[in-house]
């Protein structure tokens, strides 16, 4: 089974987590701070990390950020109370997988938490896929957008959904097609999530994002790109 680090300051939901997820066979470690957490995804092999955003010393964002500037590439579910749609897309802007609001069905979570887990032990390493957008440079297998600036971090998701736009350049993809595909049956995730993700890779390349030039929206259908 796989090792989960949770980094959450609410003692209850970090027990209540830690006690379900060690019932169906994982090893679970906690760090109530985002110094200690970081220190306990660094310092030994994670699978995947629950992290909370407001956390005392270092928050969510942060940590986030460090973990991918640092190479890590297990899946990170971010938690926490913050729904504003600003604070998802910074999140998977940042190189997160997902990012559940609290409060949130235990069941929700585990399905999910189960699902990224599936992904990173049974994925076939990623196809060697690399194109340009403009003045930036995607590579899938890596999960970065090489921009003039430096590199950005690609969450999984996101990587999907440029891999599946790519796949079909110019044409529109549906979003059903997308949940389908990505998120698979019985994460079941909004379509609203599906927004965030284009929300967040948008900002990262296109020139200006509320005119965006190579995403575009196909309304009532989904999203297409265009080279």
């Amino acid at each position: 089974m796989a090792r989960i680090v949770i980094i959450e300051d609410e003692p209850d939901l970090a027990m209540g987590l830690r006690d379900n997820l060690e019932f169906e066979g994982h090893t679970v470690a906690h760090g109530a701070d985002g110094q200690t957490g970081l220190r306990l995804v660094t310092e030994h092999p994670t699978d995947l990390v629950l992290l909370d955003i407001m956390l005392p010393d270092l928050d969510g964002f942060e940590i986030c950020r460090r973990l991918r500037a640092g190479g890590y590439t297990m899946p990170i579910v971010i938690l926490s109370a913050r729904g504003q749609e600003i604070d998802k897309v910074r999140g998977l802007e940042l190189g997160a997988d997902d990012y559940v609001t609290k409060p949130f069905s235990l069941r929700e979570l585990l399905a999910r938490v189960h699902a990224a887990l599936r992904r990173a032990a049974g994925a076939p390493p990623a196809a060697q896929v690399r194109f340009r957008i403009g003045d930036r440079e995607v590579d899938l297998a890596r999960q970065v957008i090489i921009a003039p600036t430096g590199e950005l971090p690609l969450g999984y998701y996101e990587s999907e959904i440029l891999r599946m736009l790519h796949e079909q350049v110019g044409e529109a993809v549906p979003r059903a097609d997308m949940l389908n595909r990505i998120w698979g049956v019985g994460v079941g995730p909004a379509d609203r999530t599906v927004d965030n993700h284009i929300v967040s890779l948008r900002r990262k390349l296109e020139p200006d994002p509320a005119k965006p030039r190579y995403i575009l929206t196909a309304h009532a259908v989904g999203y297409k790109l265009v080279l």
